[in-house]
């Protein structure tokens, strides 16, 4: 029991004491500010370098240095089954079998392979349902996937935006548009998290919803993965994409990753767009005209996988099988429901003329957003001349993300500090 007030490093100390996975602060690398580690609350945009991520690469530099091309079957991690490696790591994180995964490409790709497979418009069926203010690279995909068809998107995708006077989007108003455009619904894809209000959506209801009307649900995964719950296979999602970067922890750009249910990996009239690397690996290097898929999520696959990148990307998941994805869950909600607590704290300090508000709704993984209603741009430059790494969005918003990999109750508590500081700046 702790009997120091909450408001109080000492609480937020005893809090890390106590915190079983605390160790795994110390597997990073932290930028420095004024010489010091920084408060390092970004993850939700790029996660911190795990201190293995560099002699995983020079493992692999190493080998291209000795074996050149003969590392491909005799690297210690051979390269031509490289990508294997990661399924294992990768099905636990998604609630999937290891045969709907793979490691591929960058997420703006891979959603546009999969809407390839997926979206398939007909006369009668070819309306997308997705947010409104989703990340705007979906959006662009989804457009120009529509044009592709010679479809208008002012007539075929539908954004289900919030309420007003509201943030965030129920999802019974997603539901009832689900329901709305009955068997004209060709598609249903969201993002999972919202990457600006870090809503977290009910994939699995979206999902029975979208199957009910005879649609298909994918979802982007980039601020889901590694943050929030996932059965992806249980909930019978159709496919979903995600980057590694945020809180995959795997470098700026590093290489993503796709999921395909199982039910459409053996399916002979799913089209995709391929290349040799999805091709029965036994028989790749013969060389033969035609091709032949391989039964799982690899036949998504066009390329020979990225090793260098992978390598980075390699560093962290070990990391994620080390702490478990269900207690890194545990300390995600204890350590976000810790920072709402200390920022009610702050408005109320501020009750006379409050200076933000918390938009990201209590079904949430990591990330709070903070809407300001002055000072936004000058709250942040504050915060990082503190030593506070938090996120800024146009036109108002502060996004922070306490992961649980490496951020520590301490953390946050200084991060409150420092809004409180400001207010009270004459």
């Amino acid at each position: 029991m702790i009997s120091e007030p909450l408001f109080s490093e000492a609480y937020a100390r005893q809090c890390d004491r106590e915190d079983v996975l605390a160790g795994f602060r110390n597997e990073f690398l932290f930028p420095q500010i004024n010489g010091k580690d920084a408060v390092y609350l970004c993850g939700n945009s790029l996660g911190l370098q795990p201190k293995s991520t560099r002699s995983e690469i020079i493992q692999e530099l190493d080998d291209w240095h000795k074996l050149g091309v003969e590392g491909h079957v005799h690297a210690q991690r051979p390269w031509v089954s490289y990508h294997e490696q990661f399924a294992p790591l990768l099905a636990p994180l998604l609630g999937a079998l290891e045969t709907e995964v793979v490691a591929m490409n960058a997420l703006t790709v891979n959603i546009h392979l999969l809407m390839v497979s997926f979206y398939k418009p007909t006369a009668k069926r070819f309306r997308i349902i997705c947010e409104a203010k989703a990340f705007p690279s979906d959006q662009y995909a989804l457009e120009s996937q529509v044009r592709m068809h010679g479809l208008e998107p002012s007539e075929v995708i539908r954004e289900i935006a919030p309420r007003d006077g509201m943030e965030t989007i129920d999802v019974d108003d997603i539901l009832s548009a689900i329901a709305e455009e009955g068997d004209q619904l060709s598609l249903v894809f969201i993002g999972g998290v919202n990457y600006y209000t870090g809503q977290v959506f009910d994939m699995e209801r979206l999902t029975k919803a979208a199957h009910a009307v005879g649609a298909l649900a994918g979802f982007d995964l980039a601020h889901a993965i590694g943050n929030v719950e996932l059965q992806l296979h249980s909930w019978d999602v159709d496919f979903a994409a995600w980057c590694s970067y945020k809180y995959l922890n795997s470098g700026p750009g590093s290489v993503a990753g796709i999921f395909v249910h199982q039910k459409h990996c053996t399916r002979k009239d799913v089209f995709k767009l391929t290349g040799w690397w999805g091709h029965n690996k036994q028989r790749r290097f013969l060389m033969e005209p035609e091709f032949e898929p391989i039964p799982t999520a690899e036949s998504w696959q066009m390329s020979n996988a990225p090793v260098l990148s992978m390598a980075a990307h390699l560093a962290s998941l070990k990391l994620f099988e080390r702490a478990g994805m269900q207690h890194l869950i545990n300390k995600s909600k204890a350590l976000t429901d810790y920072t709402h607590q200390l920022l009610m704290q702050v408005l109320q300090n501020q009750s006379s003329s409050p200076m933000f508000k918390v938009i990201t709704p209590p079904k949430r993984g990591c990330q709070l957003s903070l809407l300001f209603l002055r000072n936004g741009k000058r709250v942040f430059e504050y915060l990082l001349e503190q030593g506070i790494i938090a996120d800024w969005r146009e036109p108002d918003v502060i996004r922070i993300a306490p992961v649980p990999l490496y951020n520590s109750y301490r953390d946050v508590y200084l991060f409150a500090s420092a809004l409180n500081e400001f207010h009270n700046k004459p």
